[in-house]
């Protein structure tokens, strides 16, 4: 029986496209009443609209909320459709609005509590659930190969039975089919629909498509109406009943069309403001078709960085790093190699499943080809070009001819027909090439080629990039971020220009971040991180001296990373770094991982984080973080006000609006303590922000983070006009000896955000020495320091004289 709902939600006051959002993470520790009592701070930030991790049901107990088992209901663990509902209201009451995460990729893998899954493994392909999930009854012989035994069947038989019509393995339930509930056990394992197998087979067995090489989530078939329908009804109705005002899309690519996808839940939500989760290389762009208002920022979050990432240090640092690391060119001495090793490991074992179902695809397609070309390709031919073309993309997946898909297949292609020693067989990659671009036809059997190979690709893509190679390549781990180039991380303002340009013109109202749920370090990190590449030598010289003081490192490229992090942290706490550092080896997989952890190394680990970065050496690395933390903050100051102010929809993540130190997931997804007894301040009262301005950015003497992101906040508020979708960006050219380091641009011609670039460098060269910022005509004050105001070519050095970035507004002849 359905509850009686609450009375409707007022609609918001603020425009449907947000101004600024701000992402809380939910979880059972942080439910919809928190983030309700939290409300009246976060209005008082500035921002317009709460941004909120998935609502709908998921397997208890989860901490993020993206193995969603039922997508007709809101989480109870979170308080249900009446907490949601509740919180809304508040929301609204403060007048803010809501963007809400979905997930219309995949579901938990949890018959126990997914319904249709349950259904679909008791009644098999008849089911009328079965047509919702991915899975390829041929290749299973009839059934869903389950990856859930420890060890293989015959050797954990006792530890299965059947349990009143249920089939139990530990913590695991399967239905019976019907009929099979008496048969001796081997039988009544064949007799079912599904075939639960030992836990390894997943990687060359498994037919069910999944995220990425995620056994536990299972790949939905979205793109079919009807179950776009079912698994869209309820966050369609809290659309329409003004409960929810905007959407996240997770994993675009993991669709099997994206662009009819989002055509679709375009035209359902009646063109409801909409960001997705595309992850795009360097120099790609999104696919202008798309209707959805943009990414949800990750590009920017590369231009953001580079800014702050100097170009000839970072190449000093990459010498000092293989200097003191020596590692091997493909195991983390050359981007590019490292990240081509790291693919053919993941193609060739965590996703050889998926390069099996593309081969025998192919094979067949080829086979029945009615022109000559595609035919007498054997499989192996087939399989060897797809693996070595996969391995060569370097995009996360490629898009139609329109969308530049053929020239990033062709890219790769020539580089693939090197694999191969035989011209002949070079040929295969060219049949895989048109397969993949629709030249062999369009039919069901063609296009499904077409959606796997895509679906494969960004698989592998997030798989050896992000997963893998950001681990393995390590010189600067501030570069190793999602969506980020280690291998050219350090960018010229005038590109930074040109983006924010395209930006503003193609894409206005798209999603910025610079901290998220995903990222490896948060932005403060990050920002400590950059500093490094102003002082290659320094770096290279104190970990001489910690390593030569401290307890030896398993090997010198963690090492180089655990110091990092350590630095990057600041402060470390020991629990945290060495959770980081497990993560970090078993990521690399190098010399240990996941699935075959040697407990030899990995003690190892523990022992160096113990006695090394979080013992006595760590203060050697701690003196130079306080050194250079007048540097650290300028550029934690910059990255927010940048971030703040460039074209798009900045989305803060939870407590970055304050200093925020964060690692890789689980850490970043603490809950955060919101103040309660007053909007500026602490929940026990006291400022966030002390008196003397250092803030949460760190150095003395002027604004701090908190002050900065409220005054950008507050005048995207107070002047929409400035940032929205009909406003201009143009860039502000510092003119003298120091101009480099000085980045500024208009918004509108009504603001102004100028910012310090390099600042250790620029230290070191002699300061400001005059340097000017030509301001466009009119008086200008400075929002970070009341009654400060300038005009015509104002003195950098007068710009920056409290606080490394400033926040100008015109006044005056408004």
């Amino acid at each position: 029986m359905t509850p009686e709902r609450p009375g409707p939600v007022p609609s918001p006051a603020a425009s449907p496209v947000p101004s600024a959002t701000y992402r809380l993470q939910l979880q059972p520790d942080f439910r919809f009443e928190a983030a309700a009592a939290a409300v009246p701070y976060l209005a008082s930030l500035g921002v317009s609209h709460l941004h909120l991790s998935p609502v709908l049901e998921a397997v208890p107990g989860s901490r993020h909320g993206y193995d969603v088992v039922d997508h007709t209901r809101v989480r109870a663990e979170l308080g249900g459709e009446e907490g949601l509902r509740a919180l809304a209201r508040t929301a609204r009451e403060h007048g803010l609005g809501l963007v809400v995460d979905i997930v219309p990729n995949h579901m938990a893998m949890s018959p126990r509590h997914n319904r249709a899954l349950w259904e679909v493994l008791r009644e098999g392909p008849e089911s009328p659930y079965a047509r919702w999930f991915d899975i390829d009854w041929r290749a299973g012989g009839g059934q869903v190969l389950l990856p859930v035994l420890g060890a293989p069947v015959g050797e954990v038989l006792d530890d299965l039975r059947a349990d009143g019509g249920v089939l139990r393995y530990h913590e695991h339930a399967f239905p019976l089919r019907d009929g099979t509930a008496d048969l001796p056990l081997p039988q009544l394992l064949d007799a079912q629909w599904y075939r639960p197998v030992w836990w390894r087979l997943a990687r060359t067995e498994l037919n069910y498509r999944r995220f990425f090489s995620i056994s536990e989530l299972i790949g939905l078939r979205v793109e079919d109406p009807e179950v776009f329908e079912a698994t869209h009804a309820t966050v369609l109705r809290l659309l329409r009943e003004g409960v929810v005002d905007g959407l996240r899309v997770d994993h675009p690519d993991g669709l099997a069309d994206p662009g009819a996808y989002l055509a679709r839940l375009h035209e359902a939500t009646g063109g409801r403001w909409t960001v997705v989760e595309k992850i795009l290389a360097d120099g790609e762009r999104l696919p202008a078709a798309w209707p959805v208002a943009g990414t949800t920022g990750y590009d920017a979050l590369r231009h953001v960085d580079g800014l702050f990432t100097d170009p000839a240090g970072y190449g000093e640092l990459l010498g000092r790093y293989r200097a003191f690391a020596a590692p091997q060119p493909d195991r983390g001495g050359d981007w590019a190699a490292t990240v081509r090793r790291a693919a053919y490991r993941v193609l060739t074992h965590e996703l050889a499943t998926e390069l099996d179902r593309l081969t025998r695809l192919a094979h067949r397609l080829c086979a029945a080809s009615p022109q000559p070309a595609p035919r007498d390709r054997a499989p192996w031919a087939l399989g060897t070009a797809l693996r070595e073309l996969l391995v060569r993309l370097e995009v996360y997946r490629p898009y139609t001819a329109a969308d530049a898909g053929e020239v990033v297949t062709g890219e790769a292609a020539a580089k693939a027909r090197l694999a191969f020693t035989v011209p002949e067989e070079a040929g295969a990659v060219d049949v895989v090439r048109d397969l993949v671009l629709g030249r062999y036809g369009d039919g069901p059997d063609h296009e499904e080629f077409r959606a796997r190979f895509a679906q494969t690709a960004s698989a592998l893509r997030a798989k050896s990039v992000e997963d893998t190679a950001f681990y393995r390549y390590v010189p600067l781990l501030s570069a190793t971020e999602v969506g980020g180039n280690p291998g050219g991380p350090a960018l010229d303002p005038e590109v930074f220009h040109a983006y924010c340009a395209r930006v503003q013109r193609d894409w206005p109202a798209t999603g910025t971040v610079v901290s998220t749920h995903d990222t490896k370090r948060s932005a403060d990190v990050r920002a400590a991180l950059a500093v490094l590449t102003e002082c290659p030598a320094r770096w290279a010289d104190v970990l001489t001296e910690v390593t030569r003081a401290g307890e030896g490192a398993p090997d010198p490229q963690l090492a180089w990373a655990a110091w990092q992090t350590v630095f990057g942290l600041g402060p470390a706490d020991g629990g945290r770094v060495r959770d980081a550092l497990l993560k970090h080896v078993r990521e690399a997989g190098l010399h240990t991982g996941w699935t075959e952890r040697v407990a030899s190394y990995e003690e190892a680990v523990e022992a160096f984080v113990a006695a090394g970065p979080c013992g006595a050496p760590g203060e050697r690395v701690a003196e130079l973080r306080k050194a250079v933390e007048p540097h650290v903050r300028a550029n934690v100051l910059g990255t927010a006000l940048v971030h703040l102010t460039m074209p798009g929809v900045p989305d803060l993540y939870q407590g970055t609006e304050h200093e925020y130190l964060a690692l890789v997931d689980p850490d970043n997804r603490r809950p955060v303590d919101f103040p309660t007894a007053h909007p500026a301040t602490g929940s026990d009262g006291e400022s966030r922000e002390h008196a003397d301005g250092t803030g949460s950015a760190g150095g003395a003497g002027g604004a701090g983070k908190t002050v900065v992101t409220r005054a950008a906040l507050a005048l995207r508020a107070r002047r929409p006009g400035a940032f929205g979708g009909a406003a201009t960006y143009e860039p502000v050219r510092a003119e003298g000896p120091a101009a480099e380091h000085c980045v500024a641009f208009a918004r509108s011609g009504d603001v102004v955000t100028a910012v310090t670039r390099l600042s250790l460098r620029l230290a070191r060269e002699g300061g400001w020495r005059g340097t000017t910022l030509p301001l466009p005509p009119g008086r200008w004050a400075d929002t970070l320091a009341p009654g400060r105001e300038f005009t015509g070519h104002a003195r950098v050095e007068e710009l920056f004289a409290d606080t490394p970035v400033a926040l100008l507004e015109r006044v005056g002849d408004q």
